[in-house]
C-alpha cells in the first residue's frame, strides 16, 4: 500500500512538471514576481529621488531668501541713514546744528554709584517666600542628585 501511494506521487507530480501548461504557469508566476520586484524598485528609487529634489528646492529656497536679505542689506548701507549713522559712531561727526561732547570713559565711569539692590531679606527668607511645591520639588531634585549642603526645608 505504502509503495502504491509513493508510485502513484511519483507518476503525478512527474506529470505535472511535464505537461507544457504548468510549466507556462510557473513560468508566467516567476515573470510576474520578477517584474513586480522591478516596478517595487523603481517606485523606492523616485520615492529617494522625490526627497532629494525636495531638499535641495529646500535649500535653494533658504539662499535666495540669504540672498535677498544681503541685498536689502546693501541698499541699507548705501542710504543716507546709515552713513549718516557710522560718521556719528566712527568718526564722531555731528549733524548741522548739534555739538559732539567726547567724555573719557574714567569720567564716565567716576561718576556712577555702585547699586546694590537691598529687598531687606536674607537668602532664608527668600528661599521661603516659594510656594510649598517648589520647595518640595527642589527638596526632591536635591535628595536624587545628593546635594548633602543644601539646607533641609
Amino acid at each position: 500500500m505504502l509503495n502504491q501511494i509513493k508510485t502513484y506521487k511519483q507518476r503525478y507530480l512527474g506529470s505535472q512538471l511535464s505537461d507544457i501548461r504548468n510549466l507556462a504557469l510557473i513560468a508566467f508566476g516567476i515573470i510576474v514576481i520578477l517584474v513586480s520586484w522591478s516596478g517595487v524598485k523603481a517606485i523606492q528609487r523616485n520615492y529617494e529621488l522625490q526627497k532629494q529634489i525636495a531638499k535641495l528646492e529646500q535649500e535653494t529656497a533658504v539662499q535666495r531668501l540669504e540672498n535677498d536679505n544681503q541685498t536689502l542689506r546693501n541698499q541699507y548701507l548705501e542710504t543716507n541713514q546709515y552713513l549718516e549713522l557710522a560718521a556719528r559712531g566712527q568718526f564722531g561727526l555731528a549733524a548741522p546744528g548739534e555739538n559732539v561732547v567726547i567724555v573719557p570713559k574714567a569720567v564716565a565711569l567716576a561718576k556712577v554709584a555702585d547699586v546694590k539692590i537691598d529687598t531687606g531679606l536674607s537668602a532664608e527668607q527668600v528661599t521661603d517666600t516659594k510656594p510649598a511645591y517648589q520647595r518640595n520639588i527642589e527638596a526632591w531634585l536635591d535628595f536624587f542628585l545628593g546635594r548633602a549642603d543644601q539646607p533641609q526645608r
